[in-house]
């Protein structure tokens, strides 16, 4: 957990930097979107790690109860019936890491989700956060981009 707070604080503390000092007309051209693409996929990597961290208990909790019913996002397999279930032979799914990585993707991309609702607060502020970084740094970029026109 310590690992992926200051993971999380170093990321945010260079999408400001980004911001400030693009900003300040401080960097320029190619290193701003280098810069802002290599932030992206940052904010998409740290955000799907949290999800996956703390939904339902984490990794090992949601591992340890076979089939995923509960937590704080809605996946399109909860709303499966037994019987599709079983044909699709998903009867004990659960999220893994390439779920929450897909959540995070699409939130970063569409500044929403996309197939996979938030239930709990923690998850819709943490999906209002990432999105205001992405947001944040699209932003950045057409503005860089309709400068240099």
């Amino acid at each position: 957990m310590i690992l992926s707070v200051l993971v999380t604080i170093f990321m945010l503390s260079a999408v400001v930097l980004l911001v400030h000092q693009t900003l300040n007309a401080k960097i320029q051209g190619k290193s701003v979107f280098t810069s802002a693409a290599l932030l992206w996929l940052s904010n998409v990597l740290v955000f799907a790690i949290w999800y996956w961290r703390l939904d339902a208990g984490g990794p090992h909790a949601r591992y340890s109860v076979p089939g995923h019913r509960k937590g704080a996002f809605f996946f399109p397999q909860m709303a499966m019936d037994e019987e599709t279930l079983k044909a699709t032979d998903m009867e004990n799914w659960e999220p893994g890491f390439i779920d929450y990585l897909f959540l995070a993707f699409n939130t970063s991309t569409a500044l929403s989700p996309a197939d996979t609702g938030a239930l709990s607060r923690w998850a819709k502020s943490l999906m209002m956060a990432q999105s205001l970084i992405s947001l944040a740094i699209i932003v950045l970029l057409a503005a860089r981009a309709v400068n240099t026109l």
